[in-house]
């Protein structure tokens, strides 16, 4: 016997459901992935960033100390050529370079001594970068095993589900396809039995004129009046049993 248009919108309807449930048990389980994954990227770029900034502070401090030392040697040999110079003028010249050294030398000293606390520091925020990549990325790690082993679960009920849906699909005209899809966009359940004179899923009352012209031809499809879903008259009943069969 040939199914009419609610029979088959009404085994849709339970696919769907169906298909929808066991979207439902993945959770915010992709979402946490798509996060995770953003925070990751984040946490290498903050960790790359911070690497790059140390390396340059190291660097100062580097050529810094080598600095210190040329100035330090530089101001020995100015004290010891004091002891040879022949006029005030040039002992004059000479202290005043001594001074220029000093000077420099004590700035470069405070300067190295703030960049080394830098250092420090940098390199503790460092560790505690890594430390929390290291855990985001084992975070990431069991939430996308978590999300694998649902889909996995999945797979072959899915499958089946899948492939009965695009035989009823096959078996429903275009119009009333397209209809279908479009109230599914809003509403979840797009055909919905009726329940006691009733819209079942926004439990409207239907008026008694419609439910008569219902059961007289339920290959027309009828929309509930308030949320515009499908209607199935309440003679039409189906069951996991029934879709096995098709």
């Amino acid at each position: 016997m040939e199914e009419s248009k609610s029979q088959l919108l009404a085994y849709l309807a339970l696919i769907d459901r169906n298909l929808d449930e066991l979207e439902e048990e993945f959770g915010d389980l992709p979402q946490k992935v798509a996060d995770q994954e953003k925070k990751n990227t984040t946490l290498k770029a903050t960790v790359k960033e911070t690497e790059q900034i140390l390396e340059e502070v190291k660097e100062f401090c580097s050529v810094t100390k080598v600095t210190l030392e040329d100035l330090k040697i530089r101001e020995e040999k100015l004290s010891q050529q004091q002891f040879q110079v022949r006029n005030n003028k040039e002992f004059d010249a000479i202290t005043s370079e001594i001074k220029h050294v000093k000077e420099e030398s004590k700035m470069l000293t405070e300067k190295l001594r703030q960049e080394t606390i830098k250092q420090q520091n940098l390199e503790r925020i460092l560790d505690e970068q890594k430390a929390d990549l290291i855990s985001s990325k084992e975070e990431l790690k069991n939430t996308k095993k978590e999300l694998v082993e649902v889909q996995e679960e999945q797979d072959e009920e899915k499958a089946e589900y899948v492939e009965r849906r695009e035989k009823i699909v096959s078996k429903i005209d275009s119009i009333s396809l397209a209809k279908y899809d479009r109230i599914r966009e809003y509403h979840s359940d797009a055909a919905v039995r009726v329940k006691k004179n009733s819209c079942s899923g926004c439990f409207s009352s239907i008026p008694p004129q419609l439910i008569v012209e219902m059961r007289s031809d339920d290959d027309i499809l009828y929309t509930c009046e308030n949320c515009a879903r499908i209607l199935i008259p309440e003679e039409i009943e189906v069951t996991e049993a029934d879709v096995e069969t098709i």
